[in-house]
């Protein structure tokens, strides 16, 4: 059982579909749009879909101290309870993956499954040292080369250099005019520390506590069918890279 309180809900979030619950946590420097859009009317065709906006991305204001991963983990689950769902399966992309990790360490009992995309499991120097330069670039307020840097991260060399000039320029512009305004803060968040980390000296600080032993066992992902989406109901409060999860099959589909 979870004995963490969790706060009140301040992020802007986004109701979709109904059925079984299922919340996306978006990656650094993103919004819940921008990470999952091409896919949430898919997602939203047969589960509740609730994700969040992290501060300075989408609809929910910028952050004026530092993010941590147990903050952004809980005002997830947050958004969960205040659109009344008690189980969800989480999806998260990048840094949303550890905050997805988190959510389910911090509250075992209510999660049926993790879907984790592009994700890290701790932070290494090799991850601290490129979320500081990705953090003074986006404060720097270079566009263009914040558009740059993501992509040498977010892409390998084969898909790079198939790229012709003109495409690479547009990606180039696409990774700009999207970056969320709290991308310093985002990239800040996975290099700095959370509860439950080991100690500075440690060259390695999990994102969270192993998952217990008993009580929570997340079923595996098992890839069915596609079946057609119809246009989900959607409601925004103040104010997303895979198929839809089904808890009757314990997979997507």
């Amino acid at each position: 059982m979870s004995t963490h309180t969790l706060p009140e809900p301040t992020f802007a979030r986004t109701r979709l579909g109904s059925g079984p619950g299922l919340l996306l946590a978006p990656g650094a420097g993103s919004s819940l749009a921008n990470t999952y859009g091409p896919i949430m009317a898919g997602l939203a065709a047969g589960h509740t879909v609730v994700g969040i906006d992290y501060p300075g991305g989408g609809d929910t204001p910028r952050a004026t101290t530092p993010l941590s991963v147990d903050d952004l983990a809980d005002q997830l689950v947050a958004a969960a309870d205040a659109e009344g769902l008690d189980r969800f399966a989480l999806s998260g992309y990048s840094l949303g993956a550890a905050v997805a990790v988190r959510a389910a360490a911090r509250h075992p009992e209510r999660v049926t499954a993790l879907v984790l995309t592009a994700g890290f499991a701790y932070r290494d120097n090799r991850l601290a040292l490129t979320c500081s330069v990705w953090s003074r670039i986006a404060a720097s307020g270079d566009r263009d080369l914040l558009g740059e840097f993501p992509l040498t991260l977010a892409l390998g060399t084969q898909a790079l250099e198939s790229m012709p000039a003109e495409r690479l320029r547009q990606s180039v512009g696409f990774a700009a005019g999207t970056a969320a305004d709290g991308t310093p803060e985002h990239a800040t968040s996975p290099a700095g520390s959370t509860s439950g980390t080991t100690s500075p000296a440690s060259p390695r600080q999990p994102w969270s506590s192993r998952p217990p032993t008993t009580g929570w066992s997340p079923p595996p992902c098992k890839p069915s069918s596609p079946r057609p989406s119809p246009a989900p109901t959607s409601r925004r409060s103040p104010p997303g890279t895979y198929r839809c999860w089904s808890e009757a099959t314990n997979g997507f589909s």
